[in-house]
């Protein structure tokens, strides 16, 4: 039986991130897919993860469908060589719906493999992933016209990826939320929202019914000042250490449930300090596919 092994798909422009996180055991395949021995194991920086990998000899275009539809229905390609070769594959395969997503739909429930071309004669396929989209791309429709920027996306995405969202009536804490995009977010939910900013929101969402915004900096906010909070959301244009600070504050307080928060990286990529978000208790950091030098870090109550 060959040795187990996990495969690591990073976002775009960020091989270098999940390669440190992998280490040198890891092999890269194509410009940003990693095999590494053993089971999967927890990687920020990988937008999708193939669980044990298989290599599939083939000896036409027409076999490798033929075999990939043996194992189930859907794949999705991962293609940065052999392009053309892996694209009439593809083609000779079921069709896979990659219609932008509703927010508030649950992702697509039916397994979705991947699978790349190590060289012309070799498939490497996994038919389970982490990611029910193709390459851990989520895409939703989105709403032009509201939110005053895109920000907002990567607050869909996070929901979106843990199941849960607030509720309506529920209290949500917007830090650092100027112009106002995950604040505009969590009012639509139904959510009361408390948006924290020294920096003024834009009007049309500081107009907003159940929404409060208070004009003082999202340090200085005193975690009980607000009684029971049961959602922390933070997109602060912070370095790592000061927002580990402030998450460490909200924790030991007690008085938060959930949390959604973006760790950014401005200059070179701090891994030790991701290493630390990841390390708390029950909690996730990952890389979505809206994020750019970023992290998001979520812990559910």
């Amino acid at each position: 039986m060959p040795p187990e092994r996990t495969a690591y798909l990073a976002a775009k422009g960020f091989a270098a991130e999940l390669a440190t996180e992998l280490g040198d055991a890891a092999e890269q395949i194509g410009d940003r897919l990693f095999l590494a021995p053993g089971p999967p194991r927890p990687a920020a920086w990988a937008q999708n993860i193939w669980l044990d990998p298989q290599e599939i000899a083939i000896a036409s275009i027409a076999e490798a469908a033929r075999k990939l539809r043996a194992i189930q229905r859907n794949w999705a390609p991962y293609a940065p060589q052999f392009h053309r070769r892996a694209m009439l594959i593809q083609a000779r395969l079921p069709a896979v719906s990659a219609k932008p997503l509703v927010f508030g739909d649950s992702p697509p429930a039916a397994p979705l493999g991947s699978w790349t071309l190590l060289d012309t004669n070799t498939v490497l396929a996994a038919p389970h992933c982490s990611s029910a989209f193709p390459n851990g791309e989520l895409r939703f429709v989105e709403d032009r016209t509201g939110p005053p920027s895109r920000a907002y996306l990567k607050l869909w995405e996070a929901l979106t990826l843990a199941g849960v969202r607030p509720l309506p009536g529920e209290l949500c804490v917007d830090l650092g939320a100027a112009p106002g995009g995950w604040s505009w977010a969590l009012q639509r939910m139904g959510a009361r929202v408390v948006s924290v900013d020294k920096a003024a929101l834009a009007p049309a969402v500081a107009a907003l019914p159940n929404l409060e915004h208070r004009r003082e900096s999202a340090f200085a906010l005193d975690p009980h000042a607000l009684g029971p909070v049961d959602w922390l959301c933070a997109d602060i244009a912070c370095y790592p250490a000061r927002l580990f600070g402030l998450v460490e504050r909200w924790l030991a307080a007690g008085t938060c449930r959930n949390f959604v928060c973006t760790v950014k990286f401005q200059g070179p990529t701090d891994h030790a300090a991701a290493a630390r978000f990841a390390a708390l208790p029950g909690a996730r950091l990952v890389h979505l596919f809206h994020n750019r030098h970023e992290l998001t870090w979520i812990r559910l109550g």
